[in-house]
């Protein structure tokens, strides 16, 4: 009987030992991507048309047929949505416009800051 409790005393212990060595800074040990997320030197150029092209334009090129007429391979294109705000809203995913890109998942926050930051920019053809 006496084995028998220590065995449990000290499975106990250990377990409280492990526990005890829990590391809860999990922001320090798995940094955020949104601090190496640069916004600053966002341009339609060099930041929104590859995005949309790599994103968006395979539905959303051309004639655009099978996007519903709405066609994102322009900056004309892609202002006159993005001034809306169904170019924002589809790709945050948030119920105000049609999820995108459809049938795929959320575009990585980086590149949804990218096109946030572009928009409160003004949307230059940069």
């Amino acid at each position: 009987m006496k084995k028998q409790i220590l065995s449990i005393s000290t499975l106990v212990l250990c377990i409280l030992l492990i526990q005890g060595c829990y590391y809860d800074k999990a922001d320090l040990v798995y940094p955020s991507s949104a601090a190496a997320c640069d916004t600053t030197t966002v341009t339609y150029s060099a930041t929104i048309a590859p995005l949309m092209n790599a994103s968006c334009n395979s539905c959303h090129g051309g004639t655009a047929a099978a996007g519903a007429g709405i066609v994102l391979d322009t900056y004309a294109g892609v202002k006159t949505y993005a001034a809306n705000g169904k170019l924002l809203n589809s790709i945050i995913q948030n119920g105000a416009a049609s999820a995108m890109p459809k049938g795929s998942g959320k575009l990585p926050d980086c590149s949804i800051n990218k096109v946030r930051a572009w928009i409160n920019k003004g949307m230059l053809n940069n």
